[in-house]
């Protein structure tokens, strides 16, 4: 019964078979299909049509049945569930199908039907690579007109022989489904290779048949199936990690060779092989963008907005020691838990054929591949910051910028910030921590700022302070790269790992962010090199537990990966802001343009540095016209000059002392013996005063004096100073005193006046200096006296009680004097007492000094009153001076002391005239020359002199221009670029 049973089941399959034959035909022509399409495409399209062909014809052709001879039996329609006679062959027949080559090719056909599948899903996830076919030769898209296509295209099998080659697999599925009870136990083969089979996903027409072999094992076959499971996934996670790391290293040694490669090329550029102007790169044009920005007052509502690469940390959490990995050279100054970094430094990484470093404000470079010139450049760097913190403080937010190029270096720009601290220690300012907390704020609240978070992986996480600040300024995460430091130490100190895999996922405190890295700084010793530490970090990683327990990524380690991760999302980010920041800058541009064009329409937009340049141009104009002063005009200065210095000593001092002597010799011989003392010991010096104080006078009246409309009063501070510090740095020359002390005691011993021309201006230079004298004498009396009667009368004005004890003291010495026109110049004892017991009768107290003073002045008015009387008598008397007042009673020898003064004057005025025309006034204008160049170097010296809205907004237009320039020419070379 149940062989009957059998050979129906048989037949059923067996006209299963016959019905659905594979001879189908298609609406598409294969062949304009891709070679690889038609390979794969699926036989059971929903717009076939299927045609049965004959069962002889298609055994023939395609079936191992072939070697039946079958061409003597005869087959009669068979219906389902009917079996007209019995018959073995479909026992042999369905043995046949199950055979190992059919379930293999039924696993071939839907494999390639998968296959089909997933690549046209690759195939839409691929990008549109038409823009990149320049990768690609010439000759590859030209390769039809070698090769004949449509001939190899007709060459392969049509798509009707294509088609019968698949078989009817959901018949195959069916078939099997039923004779799998039948054919168990009689056919261990054919269960084996099911079972063999049973992961096996075929997929045939859209019902997408699957073979699934039955599980028949024991408990013990499970378990052991999932422990070997176990070991495989454990197993491939390690063959992983080695794969990773092995093209990691296969990755660096790439980058190294490219490294020389690119430091070659880079050298040849530079040595002009190439014949073509190297271009300045990007990241150095968006530096200078920063530079000009950092320079910019903020005014007008325009911020700087402009991304950078924000390093924060607490102190000694390895900020400095990351930033020199990133830039691969150690280049910071270092201390053992020492605040060393005290002012931001902006770091622009950038590539070029040396390893070299270069400040902004200074040409030198400094070799980064020698020990020396690393030392002297950290030591510039520590100079540079003391000398930005002021006195008092112990942090300063002054910017030092800092180019570091090398081959290979990620183009970026890092500021390094100085450590947050939380407590204030001995030694630092008690604002310190709250100026930390500032500068960092005022760098992290830029928008487009990169916040790269660094934290010790050695201390406590809840000890942090910075991630609490990050947090305030970027809540979202969307901006900052957590990297976590001295993980060898965190590991080797830390119980359990997993509180690491928390700190770098962000599980263990609120803060947010785009990525998490874990990278080892080196050993903690301050000598190791770059390389050293790179190697220690990768031999590390490669051991360590945490990349084989899967708790880092192998992309979320080493500096090398951060540094690339750092520098794409700079690049996005730039990308992303600058042309907005680009509109920003022009809309500011328009409105001070326009403010410019409201207030000050007539004038050009000159800023701070031209308007000195033009101020410049007018003090060494001014400088110049010294030495277009006409000789006279100096000598008659300085002539006038020096007599008003001198005159007070020569009336008082020389002429007066000897015109009270009683005859010419003494006269004679008193003035000789003042003059020579007056020679040796002050006039030389009172001369060089006057020389210099007349210099001065003139150059600062050149540089003061109204130009008239073309005159601008902005200058006038910037001017003022000028004069002062030339004037403050000018010495006379030493040497002049002794020349003209020769000079002035040769003129002096000269009495011979040649003519009558000279003997009259004698005369009148006695009569002008003793009238000057008279006139200053009256003045002091009628201040000593109080207002005459007339001035009583006519402004109401009274004497006080000292000025009416006066006046009646100088009446009575006049009447003395009346009586005595040739009274001596001092009062004898007895007549003061005489003059005091007159003044008492009359009821005026006086007291004898009164007295005494009182008699100067009116003694001094009546000598020079006699003496301008005197002087009307010597004017005719040259002919007794010609014969030398032989047999005259007239005697003018005050007139002969009054020409050797005024002949030393004309002398001394002549001698330092000519000393002011060709040394003076040369140095004078050197020392302007060196004053306006140090000006020029000193930018607060130049903010303070030129002042005004005028210059403060053509300051900010210029900047605005410059720096919508630099970004215009910025974006231009970044869209090339793309």
């Amino acid at each position: 019964m149940w062989r009957a049973r059998r050979a129906a089941v048989a037949c059923e399959v067996c006209q299963s078979l016959v019905k659905h034959s594979s001879g189908i035909q298609r609406n598409l022509p294969l062949q304009k299909l891709h070679l690889v399409s038609r390979s794969i495409y699926r036989s059971h399209h929903p717009a076939l049509k299927l045609q049965r062909p004959q069962l002889r014809t298609s055994f023939q052709q395609f079936s191992s049945l072939t070697n039946l001879s079958l061409h003597k039996l005869k087959l009669s329609p068979i219906k389902y569930g009917y079996q007209p006679r019995r018959n073995f062959w479909p026992a042999r027949l369905a043995a046949r199908l199950l055979k190992l080559r059919y379930i293999i090719l039924g696993s071939a056909v839907g494999g390639g039907y998968t296959a089909k599948k997933t690549f046209d899903e690759w195939k839409d996830m691929i990008p549109d690579l038409s823009d990149y076919k320049w990768i690609v030769p010439d000759f590859i898209w030209e390769i039809d007109e070698y090769i004949d296509l449509d001939k190899i295209r007709k060459a392969l099998p049509s798509s009707e022989d294509l088609a019968k080659l698949a078989p009817d697999l959901d018949k195959i599925a069916d078939s099997l489904s039923l004779l799998k009870d039948f054919f168990t136990t009689g056919h261990k083969l054919v269960s084996e290779v099911i079972e063999a089979s049973g992961p096996l996903l075929l997929l045939g027409s859209p019902g997408e048949t699957t073979f699934r072999a039955t599980d028949h094992g024991s408990e013990s076959d499970k378990h052991y199936r999932k422990v070997s499971d176990k070991e495989k996934i454990d197993q491939l996670q390690e063959e992983l990690l080695h794969t990773q790391l092995k093209y990691q290293r296969i990755l660096e040694r790439l980058e190294k060779e490219n490294k020389e490669l690119r430091k070659l090329v880079l050298q040849k550029d530079d040595k002009g092989i190439h014949h073509r102007k190297l271009k300045k790169s990007l990241i150095d044009m968006y530096s200078e963008v920063l530079d000009v920005l950092s320079d910019y007052d903020a005014s007008y509502n325009t911020q700087d907005h402009l991304p950078r690469v924000v390093v924060v940390g607490d102190q000694s959490a390895g900020k400095t020691s990351v930033l020199e990995m990133i830039a691969q050279a150690r280049i910071f100054p270092r201390g053992s838990g020492e605040m060393m970094t005290r002012s931001p430094v902006k770091v622009t990484l950038s590539e070029g054929p040396h390893h070299v470093a270069l400040f902004k404000d200074s040409s030198r470079e400094f070799d980064l591949t020698k020990e020396e010139d690393l030392a002297a450049l950290r030591h510039e760097i520590e100079l540079r910051m003391r000398k930005n913190v002021k006195e008092g403080c112990t942090v300063s937010p002054e910017t030092i910028s800092l180019n570091v190029k090398g081959p290979g270096l990620q183009r970026m720009v890092l500021v390094d910030l100085p450590g947050v601290i939380n407590t204030v220690t001995s030694g630092m300012a008690p604002d310190t921590k709250e100026t930390i907390f500032s500068i960092s704020k005022a760098y992290m609240q830029n928008p487009n700022a990169i916040i790269l978070c660094i934290q010790d992986g050695s201390v406590d996480a809840e000890r942090s302070i910075v991630t609490d600040l990050v947090s305030q300024m970027d809540p979202h995460g969307r901006r900052t790269i957590f990297v976590l430091t001295k993980v060898d130490l965190a590991e080797k100190n830390v119980a359990s790992p997993s509180r690491i895999q928390q700190i770098i996922e962000g599980k263990l405190f609120p803060m947010k962010a785009l990525g998490y890295f874990a990278v080892v700084t080196g050993k903690g010793n301050s000598s190791e090199s770059i390389e050293a530490i790179r190697e220690y970090e990768e031999e590390f990683f490669q051991n360590s537990k945490l990349l084989k327990t899967s708790m880092l990524k192998a992309h979320q380690v080493t500096t090398r990966n951060l540094s690339l991760a750092v520098s794409d999302c700079f690049w996005k980010m730039v990308r992303e802001s600058v042309e907005q920041q680009a509109d920003s800058f022009k809309a500011t541009r328009f409105n001070l343009e326009t403010e410019w064009k409201n207030n000050y329409p007539r004038l050009r937009e000159l800023d701070r540095n031209e308007l000195f340049e033009k101020a410049k141009n007018e003090i060494l104009d001014e400088v110049i016209s010294l030495s277009q002063v006409t000789p006279k005009h100096w000598e008659e200065i300085l002539q006038q000059s020096l007599w008003e210095r001198v005159s007070t000593h020569v009336i008082e001092n020389i002429y007066l002392p000897a015109a009270q002597t009683m005859n010419s010799g003494t006269f004679n011989t008193t003035v000789d013996i003042k003059l020579k003392q007056w020679t040796d010991k002050q006039l030389p010096n009172k001369a060089v005063e006057v020389a210099w104080e007349t210099l001065q006078e003139e150059f600062s009246r050149f540089m003061t004096e109204p130009k008239g409309k073309e005159h601008d009063d902005i200058f006038d501070k910037l001017k003022e100073a000028v004069k002062e510090e030339s004037i403050k740095r000018h010495k006379w020359n030493d040497f002049a005193e002794d020349s003209l002390r020769v000079i002035q005691h040769n003129a002096l011993e000269d009495r011979s006046i040649s003519d009558k021309q000279q003997w009259d201006a004698a005369i009148y230079f006695m009569e002008e200096a003793l009238q000057a004298r008279l006139k200053d004498t009256e003045n002091a009396i009628e201040n000593m006296i109080g207002p005459d009667w007339k001035k009583r009368w006519l402004y109401w004005k009274n004497r006080t009680q000292e000025q009416s004890v006066h006046n009646e003291t100088k009446n009575e010495l006049e009447k003395m004097l009346k009586c005595n026109e040739e009274h001596p110049a001092y009062l004898a004892s007895d007549e003061i007492t005489t003059v005091r017991k007159n003044l008492e009768s009359r009821g005026v107290e006086v007291d004898p000094s009164l007295i005494k003073d009182t008699w100067h002045q009116v003694y001094r008015r009546h000598f020079l009153k006699t003496a301008l009387n005197h002087c009307n008598l010597c004017r005719r008397g040259f002919y007794y001076y010609q014969r030398h007042f032989i047999d005259s009673e007239l005697e003018c020898n005050d007139v002969v002391l009054f020409w050797r003064i005024q002949r030393m004057l004309a002398i001394t005025a002549n001698t330092l005239r000519q000393q002011l025309t060709n040394t003076e006034v040369r140095r004078l204008e050197k020392n302007v020359k060196e004053v306006l160049e140090d000006f020029a170097e000193d930018g607060e010296k130049k903010i303070k002199l030129l002042t005004g809205k005028r210059v403060q907004l053509a300051e900010d237009l210029k900047k605005v221009r410059e720096i919508q320039e630099k970004l215009d020419a910025f974006i231009e070379a970044l869209h090339q670029e793309k």
